[in-house]
């Protein structure tokens, strides 16, 4: 009999029995005469006599996993006793028999040896080892699963080793294998203990997706305790979820995530549903939505330019409030983004550019930007091509006179009708351009305001633009009110537009009103050098050179002589007239001398004595 505890122990011939306060307990069957029971860090020992060979047998149970630790055959014993951390048997013959147990280590290699690896595991828990400890054990047992071939139990070892054992070990295995179940349930394990990495994530919904196990990847995906957040790398669920073709579970991951780029980017380039990504884009916070539209605006402008140009004028001017805001007032206008910072987004499509240009200068009359947004809109209108506004493109180095001369050959009538199509087609373009062309001389006009001194645009770039474009138009209005006078009949002596080179001195030659009457001058001389008729222009000019006196009569000659187109008829009753103005003049001159003569000598016969 022996006392453990609280519990009662009594040998029998046929069993040992337990017994608790409340009654019997367990009772453990071992045949033979108990002559001792003891009781050594959780063994029972008993030694035992067998009545056929009259020997004693010391047997070491471990109860907890039903088994015999240790078996020896010994003299008969007279005392049993547990000390010093050992077992000691004192024979009969007075002789002592001292029993150790063996570390922890030789255990479990004896356990091994004999493959009782749920022996061992319960050892090394019931001697409370470290975790790590633990997990040794447990990956050998799950080694040893494996090489039999049962990979269900093996994985379910191997889940227990996470967290200390290298996830890679067990990948591998059963990557080879081609175990993808077995796989996919460590790697959700995994995942569930926030101990997955990337390329963990991207493995486990490759899995889920070969699988085709759309249940199991929405609870992964769609999970709603919020869990999901952390415990998966959000760009690599996505960019898998899309590899697959699940782009529903990608936008779920994006927009959970607040990853409104991947959510457009999903959106536009995967699915193409261009008019939901705008309601989305209009449903986020200005400052982002600002973002997505010029990370996206290109292929929302290639599809839906309509609905994008309505957000960029919500973005530009109103910022997602009030429409009632003064426009002009310009701390508000400073709050908002730039339709300059868009302009990149329209590289492809100028016409919608000129759009939104309009539309936002119609709404918005004091912007911080309105000179960028002038110079732009010029560039637009003024282009003989419509092209995105830059300089250097809209110059490209054409010879413009090559394909005046070039569109003037004679068509063969076998392109009769390719002829035909293409004039409606330049006819339309022609059109298009001068209505351009009127909207870009309004801009000139408009955005000068006489109380201004200086445009709300680039003046020098303005000048170029007109020049690169033939744009004669733009250049008079500019120069004139630059009060270069000279340069404005400039333009109507390269366009060979008489009547216009006269009325423009008339208006700017005018010395009483403010003009530069040399400008008839130049006049006359251009005509002195044109090499042909103008004898009704140059009767004109010197009408006005007489009336001002503006150029004696010598160099008048001198200059209408390098014409030889001209004849003296032009000039005949010219220079009578002046001719006779001069012998007037002479005249008068003959009579003051000789009134000045005759009073001289008074004056001499009244002082002389």
């Amino acid at each position: 009999m022996l006392l453990y505890y609280q519990e009662l122990i009594i040998g029998r011939p046929e069993a040992v029995y337990f017994y608790e306060v409340d009654g019997r307990g367990p009772c453990w069957a071992f045949e033979g005469e108990k002559k001792f029971l003891g009781w050594f860090r959780g063994y029972l020992l008993c030694v035992i006599a067998d009545q056929r060979t009259g020997k004693d047998t010391f047997n070491v149970y471990d109860l907890k996993n039903r088994l015999i630790a240790h078996s020896l055959v010994v003299k008969e014993v007279s005392h049993m006793l547990c000390e010093w951390g050992n077992i000691i048997l004192i024979m009969t013959d007075k002789s002592t028999l001292c029993i150790g147990e063996k570390d922890m280590e030789s255990k479990l290699d004896m356990l091994f040896k004999k493959n009782l690896y749920t022996v061992a595991i319960n050892l090394v828990q019931s001697q409370q080892a470290d975790a790590a400890a633990t997990a040794e054990v447990l990956r050998k047992y799950g080694d040893h699963l494996y090489s039999k071939q049962d990979y269900d139990e093996a994985m379910a070892q191997y889940i227990s080793t996470i967290g200390h054992l290298e996830p890679s070990y067990v990948i591998q295995k059963f990557l080879d294998a081609q175990r993808i179940y077995n796989l996919t349930s460590y790697l959700e394990k995994l995942h569930e203990k926030g101990l997955a990495s990337k390329d963990h994530t991207t493995l486990l919904l490759n899995c889920y997706t070969k699988l085709k196990d759309v249940e199991k990847l929405n609870v992964f995906i769609k999970s709603e305790d919020g869990a999901g957040e952390h415990k998966f790398d959000v760009e690599t669920a996505i960019r898998v979820c899309r590899a697959a073709n699940y782009h529903e579970h990608a936008m779920y991951v994006a927009k959970k995530a607040g990853r409104h780029e991947l959510y457009l980017k999903i959106l536009l380039e995967d699915l193409g549903r261009y008019g939901e990504a705008l309601q989305y884009i209009s449903s986020l916070e200005p400052s982002q939505a600002g973002v997505t539209v010029k990370e996206y605006g290109k292929i929302l402008i290639e599809h839906k330019p309509v609905k994008t140009i309505e957000i960029l004028m919500r973005l530009c001017t109103e910022d997602g409030e009030s429409t009632n805001r003064e426009s002009s007032s310009s701390t508000y206008l400073t709050m908002l983004p730039s339709p300059v910072d868009f302009l990149n987004i329209f590289i492809h499509h100028p016409p919608s550019l000129m759009d939104f240009l309009e539309k936002y200068t119609d709404k918005v009359k004091d912007s911080p930007a309105q000179v960028e947004i002038h110079n732009t809109l010029l560039e637009l209108y003024l282009s003989n091509d419509l092209n995105f506004p830059s300089i250097s493109q809209a110059s490209n180095g054409v010879d413009h006179t090559l394909k005046a001369r070039s569109g003037s050959l004679v068509m063969p009538k076998a392109e009769s009708k390719l002829k035909s199509s293409t004039d409606r087609k330049d006819t339309s373009k022609e059109r298009d351009r001068m209505e351009r062309c009127e909207k870009g001389l309004r801009l000139l006009k408009s955005a000068w305001p006489s109380d201004l001194e200086q445009p709300l645009y680039d003046v020098d770039l303005a000048i170029i633009l007109c020049e690169m474009n033939a744009f004669k138009d733009g250049l008079l209005y500019l120069y004139e009110k630059m009060k270069l006078y000279k340069e404005v009949i400039a333009c109507y002596m390269q366009s060979q537009d008489h009547e216009g080179l006269i009325a423009c001195c008339k208006k700017l030659g005018d010395s009483g009103k403010g003009g530069d009457p040399s400008l008839w001058a130049d006049l006359l001389k251009y005509f002195g050098e044109l090499g042909e008729d103008c004898s009704k222009e140059v009767k004109d000019v010197l009408t006005y050179i007489e009336r001002d006196d503006i150029l004696p009569p010598i160099v008048v000659l001198q200059t209408l002589s390098r014409n030889p187109c001209l004849t003296l008829s032009v000039i005949k009753d010219y220079i009578a007239r002046k001719l006779e103005q001069e012998s007037k003049l002479i005249e008068e001159d003959r009579r003051a001398i000789e009134k000045y003569q005759v009073r001289a000598l008074l004056l001499l016969k009244f002082i002389s004595p």
